[in-house]
């Protein structure tokens, strides 16, 4: 095979990956297995590797259909552990949760893909030195003794984010995929016979590493604020990012200057109630201080002193990606998350961290009082008004959608309405925390970048945060992992066919 040399002095490759989070990893890895010679091209130095993937819980929401298939991919759990009640979930349940959150508007094709490749990921991962564990008192909390599984994300890596990103780079080192840290790509080389390279930026030194193909895997624009504020709207240049700083938009900009299609929600993210006085951008020190996820036990107020949405419409993995956008909309961007001392022990341990803004007080006066950038007389208010709506007749039960709700309220509770009556209470502020962008690149169903005019960009695949159409307001917890691993296997896979021969490849067994 003849290959171009690259400004680099190295023999051109035949699949260049760019990003290095796990879609980069995974495609990476898949090209591998299909015989061909791959660089990965991480602009993270070697400490800060990993994009989003290393900030996230390490969670997989995948199909499984009881203990059984959860044996399979945890084969250490103990025999006490695996008496949990892990439940199921379905196809049909991944298809219907991905229809109900995005309001219909997810891609039917690149859907049936994730949820029905979901399960075989897991294993291929597996395969590749990846451990995972039930989440045990993240994704369960254990009632009469037994762990019971909500929400469909059961599974997550062992190590969190860190220890999935560790255990793919082991494998691609091992595999032979040549890995470049601090290499900023700029461009894509490019002619109408397609793409056959990039412009990097290495050790200050600016230079062309020539390719057959190119998978862009590098992130969507959630560090970019310039662009946030253009394509979410007013105010988002205000939102704290919760992961890489390096996510900036490079790679949808560099693809869309050279006719790539988007597509997607690009007025759409993925955002959460974070720690009001958080980093402005995720590090690795404090990034597990900071989610305040537990919101459905607790009633969010603004600086007005009232609610302004309804804490439990649905189990946490349902709505905790579309509330950040509804916090950075009220006064000064931020809120307070108010829990009565019933429920403060089912509080993720994030609660109790080292960076937290938390009033505790004896009684809901002290507590108006010490909130002191909230509107005393209205929180007070606000809160006999809730007290008094709720139906108390209907048992609290933190694993399910209980129906215990409010009555007659302009905003209601639907489910774990607890009562503000048992002090201490606790209070903690919160704003808005960015974790990545909806819109996107689109693509076929073998992960091929179509241009505007809907013809393939030949030699150019994309994975990730950057694939447009699976997201659309908002987002299943623990899904953009997953996708991001299905379609990086399959963009490694088709952009090692283009580029050796035998053709894209639709499907990854």
């Amino acid at each position: 095979m003849t290959m171009t040399t690259s400004d680099d002095g190295s023999q051109g490759y035949d699949v260049i990956v760019v990003g290095g989070g796990n879609a980069a990893l995974c495609a990476a890895l898949t090209a591998r297995e299909e015989g061909a010679k791959v660089v990965l091209l991480e602009c993270a130095p070697e400490e800060e590797r990993g994009g989003n993937s290393s900030f996230t819980e390490g969670l997989m929401r995948c199909v499984y259909n009881g203990a059984d298939d959860i044996r399979a991919l945890s084969p250490d759990l103990t025999p006490e552990e695996l008496a949990s009640d892990f439940g199921r979930y379905t196809e049909e349940k991944f298809f219907d949760d991905m229809a109900r959150v995005t309001q219909n508007r997810t891609d039917p094709d690149l859907c049936e893909i994730l949820v029905k490749q979901s399960n075989a990921t897991m294993h291929w991962m597996r395969s590749k030195g990846v451990r995972f564990l039930p989440q045990f008192g993240r994704q369960a909390f254990k009632v009469d003794g037994k762990f019971t599984f909500w929400g469909g994300a059961t599974l997550a890596a062992v190590g969190g984010g860190r220890g999935l990103v560790d255990q793919l780079y082991r494998a691609a080192e091992k595999a032979g995929v040549h890995i470049r840290y601090k290499a900023w790509v700029r461009d894509l080389i490019h002619s109408d016979q397609g793409v056959t390279g990039v412009v990097v930026k290495m050790d200050q030194d600016t230079r062309k590493i020539f390719g057959k193909s190119v998978v862009l895997a590098c992130g969507g624009f959630e560090a970019n604020a310039a662009w946030r504020a253009r394509h979410l709207g007013p105010g988002w240049d205000l939102a704290k990012v919760r992961g890489s700083k390096f996510n900036c938009g490079d790679g949808l900009d560099m693809a869309m200057r050279i006719g790539a299609q988007p597509t997607g929600h690009w007025s759409g993210c993925h955002a959460v109630g974070w720690e009001r006085y958080a980093d402005e951008f995720g590090s690795f020190e404090t990034m597990d201080d900071y989610e305040r996820d537990n919101y459905p036990f607790s009633i969010m107020v603004n600086s007005e002193g009232k609610r302004f949405l309804d804490e439990g419409a649905d189990i946490r993995n349902y709505t905790y990606a579309k509330y950040g956008r509804i916090i950075l909309q009220q006064p000064d961007q931020f809120a307070w998350q108010i829990f009565d001392s019933s429920v403060t022990h089912l509080l993720r341990p994030e609660y109790r961290a080292r960076r937290v803004t938390k009033v505790t007080a004896n009684s809901i006066e002290e507590l108006a009082d010490k909130l002191g950038d909230v509107n005393r007389d209205a929180l007070i208010e606000t809160i006999k008004a809730y007290n008094a709506s709720i139906t108390r007749d209907v048992p609290f039960s933190p694993n399910v959608k209980d129906g215990r709700r409010t009555q007659g309220l302009a905003i209601p509770k639907s489910n774990w309405a607890v009562a503000l009556e048992n002090p201490p209470f606790e209070a903690y502020a919160v704003t808005c925390g960015i974790t990545f962008t909806f819109g996107g690149l689109k693509v076929t169903t073998e992960a091929q970048v179509l241009d505007t005019q809907h013809r393939v960009i030949s030699g150019l695949f994309t994975a990730g945060e950057m694939l447009g159409g699976l997201f659309y307001f908002n987002y299943p917890g623990a899904t953009g992992l997953m996708s991001g691993a299905v379609f990086g296997r399959i963009a490694g896979r088709s952009a090692a066919r283009a580029a050796i021969g035998g053709g894209a490849a639709a499907n990854v067994a």
